[in-house]
């Protein structure tokens, strides 16, 4: 492999305010770079730098030759390409995306059209911002096709584990301000990050004992200089003997104190940064019935388009059910005729006393010149308290209370169109693509909140994790029709992703529990959820 990038002291920040840094980055040729971190952390930002859209706060940026680099951004309003090419054109019939206007296509579709422009110009260095949100299971296993048959490099920026570790020879990790560099796939750097907490702890812990030690003689010494000075002031004939004494005592004290404060500055272990978390939790759903919505004989066409017919559907109170098709097959269209934003052929009845929540997978329909102040506008101290700690929960910073929505990360705008169904306490939630952008402790949190939610759900979702964890039935768009089924279990696939999932999930927890104690509040829950993992993967393997 060539070296084709050296990144030197690097460092960007904002407002004075560091983002993230790192000592040295490589690229080399040939290379697929995994970019992961909390939602905020600088994914996008760091792609940004290697685009050449932002220039770093410091650094050097030692390119080893001229090279060609090509960004698709994870999300995109508006995407003109007068100019298809051959390559471009295959790409887009093996995603299956129609030749119509951009703003007509699927969130799925869109996100391939513009895969397919970005590998169709074969860059040396290749960007790809959250590229299998949105998609299908057959467009990522087509999108890992592709990675790995590439000639060039490839840098991502995900929150898929598994897709991470089939396609990345190479981490960077955006944590605590500071960027890592791995050799290796996702789970080998988790591993590693692990390994490597533990030891830090373990050195710290160390440290703080031989600390307390040191103290220990040094209130010795101190009491035994302070008696001897005391003596020195009483008995008469040995007025000089304790006086020298205390001295000696002084001399010790202040000699210990000197070398500790040596020994720090030479080896001075910090303690380990707790593990980022995320909580929330939606209201119970204080309403009884029995339906909620109901479909009869809806057909829905576009033009000459025929996207479905003969639909009939009910929904029942605390049902929680997932709505699942390819790409372009209509999901987003049945949620907006569903809602009474888009018309249909039928009859559509909703429950009057339901509160819906509608959880749209754009990113762009929130008043993005508004600060989170202002948005979620409280009259009282104690409103404002509230909303300010629940942001504290989902991850962010204290400071982003008086900024621009709009200058938000992607999984942080969700973030606040989740805090919008809290605050509204809605009884029926609609959810497309929910975990879209979503870093892995929240889309973990949203997954416990919504398995603890005794409302009503119903979710669009690739996410087959997602999926199997939250609901118990499927609607799928098929053939014109929209199936209705019970969740299917156990299947090869799924048992494979499962374990690797749980076996993920009980290295991260393995991690954490080291670096607690017994008496620590998450402890009693970690081991528990330990235990719980330990079971299940027994069970898989049985």
């Amino acid at each position: 492999m060539r070296e084709w990038l050296n990144v030197q002291n690097f460092q960007y920040s904002i407002d004075e305010k560091t983002l993230f840094q790192a000592d040295a980055l490589n690229v080399k040729s040939n290379e697929v770079i995994g970019i992961i971190g909390k939602n905020g952390a600088g994914k996008s930002t760091l792609m940004q730098i290697i685009s050449g859209e932002l220039v770093p706060s410091s650094g050097i940026l030692e390119w080893k030759q001229s090279l060609s680099v090509e960004f698709v951004i994870q999300e995109q309003e508006t995407f003109e390409n007068n100019q298809i090419n051959a390559t471009e054109r295959e790409l887009l019939a093996r995603f299956s995306v129609p030749l119509k206007d951009y703003e007509s296509l699927s969130g799925g579709e869109k996100l391939k059209a513009r895969l397919a422009k970005g590998f169709s110009t074969n860059a040396e260095i290749l960007l790809l911002d959250e590229p299998t949100n949105h998609l299908d299971q057959a467009s990522v296993q087509l999108l890992m096709n592709l990675i790995q048959s590439y000639k060039g490099t490839i840098m991502i920026a995900s929150h898929d584990r598994y897709f991470l570790d089939q396609v990345a020879t190479k981490i960077w990790s955006i944590e605590d301000n500071k960027i890592t560099e791995f050799e290796g796939n996702y789970t080998s750097y988790f591993s590693y990050r692990n390994e490597r907490r533990q030891a830090q702890q373990h050195a710290y812990d160390m440290q703080e004992k031989r600390i307390k030690q040191v103290e220990n003689q040094l209130k010795n010494l101190s009491s035994w200089s302070e008696k001897a000075h005391n003596q020195s002031t009483k008995q008469e004939g040995f007025k000089e003997f304790y006086r020298v004494k205390a001295k000696r005592m002084d001399a010790q004290v202040k000699s210990k104190r000197k070398r500790l404060e040596n020994e720090l500055e030479k080896t001075n272990i910090e303690r380990v940064t707790p593990e980022y978390t995320v909580q929330f939790s939606l209201p119970l759903n204080q309403k009884r019935g029995k339906r909620v919505l109901e479909v009869r004989d809806l057909r829905k066409t576009f033009g000459n388009e025929l996207l479905f017919e003969k639909v009939n559907l009910t929904i029942q109170s605390g049902e929680k059910i997932a709505l699942a098709g390819p790409n372009g097959s209509g999901k987003t269209t049945l949620l907006n005729i569903l809602l009474g934003i888009e018309t249909a052929e039928g009859t559509i009845w909703v429950s009057p006393a339901a509160k819906i929540g509608y959880l749209t997978q754009e990113v762009f329909d929130l008043p993005l010149e508004l600060t989170p102040e202002q948005f979620f506008y409280q009259e009282t101290f104690e409103a404002r308290g509230k909303v300010q700690n629940m942001m504290k929960h989902l991850g962010f910073e204290a400071a982003q209370w008086k900024e621009p929505i709009g200058k938000m990360s992607m999984g942080e705008r969700v973030k606040c169109k989740l805090m919008q169904f809290i605050l509204e306490e809605k009884d029926l939630l609609i959810l497309d693509e929910p975990t879209n952008h979503l870093d892995l402790p929240s889309r973990e949190q949203l997954e416990q909140t919504l398995m603890e939610y005794n409302g009503t759900v119903l979710a669009v979702s690739h996410d087959r994790y997602f999926v199997e964890k939250i609901t118990n039935k499927k609607w799928r768009i098929e053939n014109k029709q929209v199936r209705t089924s019970v969740i299917k279990r156990s299947t090869a696939d799924d048992l494979a992703l499962r374990r690797l999932q749980l076996e993920n999930e009980k290295q991260e927890i393995l991690g954490k529990l080291s670096l607690l104690t017994k008496k620590d509040e998450t402890y009693t829950k970690l081991d528990k959820r330990f235990n719980e993992i330990i079971k299940e993967l027994r069970e898989i393997k049985s």
